[in-house]
């Protein structure tokens, strides 16, 4: 499912819109349904605006109706220093992820495929449950 994920990931990132970096990004989020969704990266020129992969794929997933998730592919960047998920979209996924969920970063292209979990991204996130 790795490869997969990856694969799928690769393939989105061509759509990115990133005419301000010339960055591509894309995402692949796997459901506990088995469905895999996608998001690349789309940047504005107000760049607060700008939308990350992980967000787009994540965001598509939720308007479907989708709560939980299993994995998550990214890539961007080169095989030598390829795009891990930025701390936003580090944070967005916790709110909807275990921090034990795979997380999988590579580059563009290339062979190396990154390990890790949520949990090791963002240590100690920031959970709302204390508002409540």
């Amino acid at each position: 499912m790795k490869q997969k994920l990856i694969s799928a990931a690769r393939e989105v990132a061509k759509n990115a819109y990133c005419k301000y970096s010339n960055y591509h990004v894309g995402a692949a989020l796997l459901a506990d349904d088995g469905t895999i969704w996608l998001g690349c990266n789309v940047e504005n020129s107000s760049f607060g605006a700008t939308n990350c992969a992980e967000r787009t794929a994540l965001f598509s997933a939720i308007a479907a109706g989708k709560r939980k998730f299993s994995a998550i592919a990214v890539v961007g960047g080169t095989d030598a220093e390829p795009a891990s998920p930025c701390g936003i979209c580090r944070q967005v996924l916790s709110e909807f992820c275990s921090s034990e969920m795979p997380v999988y970063f590579a580059g563009l292209e290339g062979d190396t495929i990154h390990t890790t979990t949520l949990g090791e991204l963002l240590p100690l996130a920031f959970s709302g449950a204390n508002l409540e």
